[in-house]
């Protein structure tokens, strides 16, 4: 039966899945396992055996690894084997690129990964996809990896068998390829146990157990094992596995299995150095296979299965076919190659993927407990992905930091919320069809949502407010009040994006807010924002503080500062703004996305006699941020307390009354560099404060703002936010913040940055204004475009909006300077960026000149043009100095 027939006659049709032929270790398995070893690895999978061959290249012996059925038994057996290294981000893309070179070296050494160096060849049917490659190629120039932009005609040449007169062209990686990942199980496991490592089969964990708050032994069906270590990559298994295996703990472990299909045809003549095809914009893939093809793909609403739970015997097993589900895909690939019209199938094979909720791995030491680690959720790139992902596993356990920042993958980004079986359920069948879909920027999902709200968000959707989500926590990105239905429709920001790389339906809109925000008054919900307490007994809280923070907190009550907790290396762990409410009693704020992360690096780090407690209080405050020049003005009507510049200066904090309510943290800053301040307000006030602001600030023609306000007045302000411009990679030295650094006293990172003080910093942290850009019709900057220096590569853009008050586009992100010859980076000085110096920004395949600066502009007032705005930090002053 052809391909064709098959799209006819839908599931009446069914086809018997042929056995894989597995080469295994005729050794015999033995009938216990050892009382104690340093690491136990769950899951004998392409991941398992990874993280264990790589522990083993790092010196480490005693290491055992335990699968329930056979290696290989769980998705890795059924993967179609696709090595392509362009991702959607430069660690994907960082972890992929390894993995390829490992299974191309293992090869050449006749230790067999059954690689195929054939390149991938990715083809693009509209010119946003078009937009995408070029994306794809800058990173690639960044790392070193081959990558070619084609025309509708050169896709031809390469691929006669495609149909290309609906292309708009295409992208080509002669160096990707194929292989096989069971050879890759074998293979990896056998080096490993050369090495001394051990490797159970028919063994399953049953508990982990913990002493101390750290791993400790390890109960399986063959016996217990007492160990340092425990790395959960049991795949599908992991999430029950986390969450029901340990012993007086639940491990956050948020993953959904779901359906997987692709088809494999009889050998028709397909040449054997086929390019590997992906054709996102139809949502498949192909492959040369036996002289036949398989070719398979990500559809738009998936199918999850195992939700109460994935069998212990589901090994070297497949669902049953499901044609009427697989037409969406079937269509795309008789569309893209028409004679797939006349191959005969061979098989279907409708298989398990394990997805998470962000379609991010999930890597690295939970946070709650210590050395029980994670490496799942591969998102179907497992077999891409697994050298990569065992390599910075293997440093991470054994030298404690990765040479790649895993940051967006780290496992302490999840909440409790992440783990709700339901939540994942449902976002499972949304998340599949992301992998090939363009990820426009500030697209957002549609599944899971509104979960998280502040007592403001129904008062705000009905101002028009048009919300994304950050940690589950919904935020208003922008406020729609032109809209003639905006009371009727679906105000998630993911259906009110206009799914553009261009001018955004929304730049009108926050161009009001912007400058509500600079020489108005506005309001903008900032309750998403991570919020901690810390006390202790006496003064034993600052001591703690003191060595935790690179600024010095032992500051006056009722003052507040921004400091980071730096990590040994001297990166960015947290980045936050701490307020000392008493003696001993200290008020935090941390970016949305730290609250799991933030958390974990305090307790840590908490003196062992309990002396200090700190407790997560971020849904107990409504945060409400009264910014721009009129703020004072309005401040003044809602509340008795002086907010005279004399009376509540800048970077202070007061406990205050407003209106009824009583009991909020008034802060005298907005995280934006504006005049402001930000109301922390106990939940059960919020609406009331909420409306006093807004009927006295309509004297003052008060504003609602969003988020985007806020990061056009950072970006034109220089100003790094974490996650973005700021990660566990980067320091206070390269981010230009060694004025937040007091080297007088010990912390945590003090080393690093004193030795990187004494040998010279390598990146530096910079804006750059774009010139010649059309704002109308040229692609604009979102970040991630690559920096160019006098003709030559020299850093990426970390964040992008658009300043109002410049009238330009700008960027901001790190430059640097390598060594010709060793590929080095050197240490940099000021005059690299100013003087002798032509700086180029590259958007989608276009360099645009651009005009660097090193310290926050000077903003000259659009509405009033004899005022001028310098930023408000207290520091701003000795930096420019500087």
């Amino acid at each position: 039966m052809n391909l064709a027939s098959t799209l006819r006659h839908g599931n009446r049709i069914h086809f018997k899945y042929r056995n894989w032929q597995l080469i295994r270790d005729s050794s015999t398995a033995p009938v216990s396992v050892p009382n104690h070893a340093r690491v136990v690895v769950c899951g004998g999978g392409v991941i398992g055996t990874s993280v264990l061959y790589h522990l083993t290249k790092l010196g480490w012996k005693d290491i055992v690894l335990l699968e329930q059925g056979r290696l290989s038994c769980g998705t890795t057996w059924h993967a179609a084997g696709l090595i392509g290294q362009m991702k959607s981000g430069m660690t994907e893309t960082k972890l992929a690129q390894y993995s390829r070179s490992l299974y191309k070296e293992l090869n050449e050494l006749d230790e067999h990964t059954g690689w195929k160096e054939c390149g991938s060849l990715l083809v693009a049917r509209t010119r946003d996809r078009m937009i995408t490659f070029h994306g794809a190629a800058a990173r690639g120039k960044v790392l070193g990896i081959e990558v070619h932009i084609l025309t509708p005609s050169e896709v031809k040449t390469l691929a006669p068998l495609l149909r290309v007169d609906d292309l708009e062209g295409g992208m080509w990686v002669p160096t990707d390829g194929v292989a096989g990942p069971s050879d890759i199980v074998m293979t990896l496991s056998s080096l490993a146990k050369r090495q001394g490592a051990q490797v159970f089969e028919d063994c399953r964990v049953e508990k982990v157990y913990m002493k101390d708050n750290a791993v400790s032994k390890i109960q399986t069906t063959l016996g217990s094992i007492e160990c340092e270590y425990f790395v959960n990559c049991a795949g599908m298994w992991s999430y029950h596995l986390a969450r029901d295996g340990t012993k007086g703990k639940k491990i956050r472990c948020p993953l959904h299995p779901v359906e997987h299909f692709y088809v494999v045809t009889k050998p028709f003549g397909i040449d054997p150095m086929l390019p590997v095809i992906r054709d996102p914009d139809g949502g498949i893939y192909v492959r040369e296979w036996s002289g036949g093809l398989l070719a398979g793909g990500f559809d738009t609403v998936a199918k999850p299965v195992f939700h109460e739970g994935v069998p212990d015997d589901f090994q070297f097993k497949l669902f049953p076919e499901d044609w009427d589900h697989f037409q969406e895909l079937l269509q795309a690939m008789l569309h893209r190659m028409p004679s797939f019209h006349d191959a005969e199938l061979r098989h279907m094979t409708n298989g398990p993927e394990s997805f998470t909720p962000d379609g991010k791995f999930i890597l690295g030491e939970v946070p709650e407990m210590r050395n029980y680690f994670v490496a799942t959720g591969m998102n179907s790139h497992g077999i891409v992905s697994a050298g990569g992902v065992g390599k910075v596993m293997a440093e991470l356990i054994v030298e404690g930091e990765s040479s790649v920042d895993i940051w967006q993958h780290d496992v302490k980004r999840f909440l409790d919320l992440h783990n709700n079986r339901k939540y994942l359920k449902d976002r499972a069948t949304e998340i599949v069809g992301k992998v090939y879909r363009i990820a426009y920027p500030l697209s957002d999902y549609s599944t899971s949502r509104k979960l998280r709200t502040s007592p403001l968000y129904t008062r705000l959707k009905s101002a028009g407010a048009v919300y994304s989500q950050s940690c589950g926590f919904e935020r208003p990105m922008w406020f729609d009040i032109d809209s003639e239905d905006f009371m009727d429709v679906d105000r998630s920001f993911f259906y009110r994006t206009d799914n553009s790389f261009g001018k955004p339906i929304w730049f009108d809109a926050v161009r009001e807010e912007y400058f509500a925000c600079r020489e108005g008054v506005a309001l903008i919900d900032m309750s998403s924002f991570t919020k901690l307490e810390l006390k202790s007994a006496s003064t034993e809280v600052v001591d703690f503080l003191e060595h935790l923070c690179s600024n010095g907190v032992d500051i006056p009550i009722g003052h507040v500062i921004h400091t980071g907790m730096q990590n040994y290396r001297g990166g960015y762990e947290c980045d936050c703004s701490l307020v000392r409410l008493a003696e001993n009693h200290y008020f935090i704020i941390a970016p949305t996305v730290q609250q799991t992360r933030c958390m974990r690096w305090i307790r840590l780090h908490l003196p062992k006699d309990g002396s200090v407690n700190v407790s997560d209080v971020t849904s107990m405050y409504t945060g409400i941020n009264v910014i721009g020049v009129k703020s004072r003005d309005l401040m003044s009507e809602v509340t008795e307390v002086s907010v005279s510049s004399a009376d509540f200066p800048f970077f202070r904090c007061k406990e205050i009354d407003v209106g009824y309510a009583t009991g909020v943290r008034a802060l005298s800053l907005s995280h934006a560099g504006e005049l402001g301040w930000v109301l922390y307000i106990p939940n059960e006030y919020a609406l009331h404060v909420y409306d006093c602001l807004l009927n006295a600030g309509k004297s003052y023609g008060v504003r609602h703002a969003g988020y985007l306000a806020l990061r056009s007045l950072r970006v034109e302000k220089l100003f790094a936010h974490w996650g973005q411009d700021l990660t566990p990679t980067t320091t206070p030295l390269e981010a230009g913040r060694a004025f937040r650094v007091k080297f007088n006293r010990d912390f945590i990172g003090k080393e690093a940055l004193l030795a990187q003080k004494e040998n010279g910093v390598c990146k530096r942290f910079v804006q750059l204004q774009i010139h010649d850009h059309d704002l109308e019709n040229d692609v604009w900057p979102w970040g991630g475009e690559t920096i160019y220096r006098n003709g030559k590569l020299c850093g990426m853009c970390t964040s992008a909006a658009y300043g109002y008050t410049l009238n330009r586009q700008c960027v901001i992100g790190y430059v640097y300077d390598k060594d010709t010859k060793t590929g080095n980076l050197l240490p940099i000085e000021n005059d690299f960026m100013l003087k002798n110096a032509e700086f180029q920004v590259e958007i989608a395949g276009k360099l645009f000149p651009a005009k660097v600066f090193i310290y926050s502009p000077k903003l000259v007032s659009v509405k009033a043009p004899t005022s001028q705005y310098v930023a408000t930090q207290p520091w701003s002053a000795n930096q420019q100095a500087a």
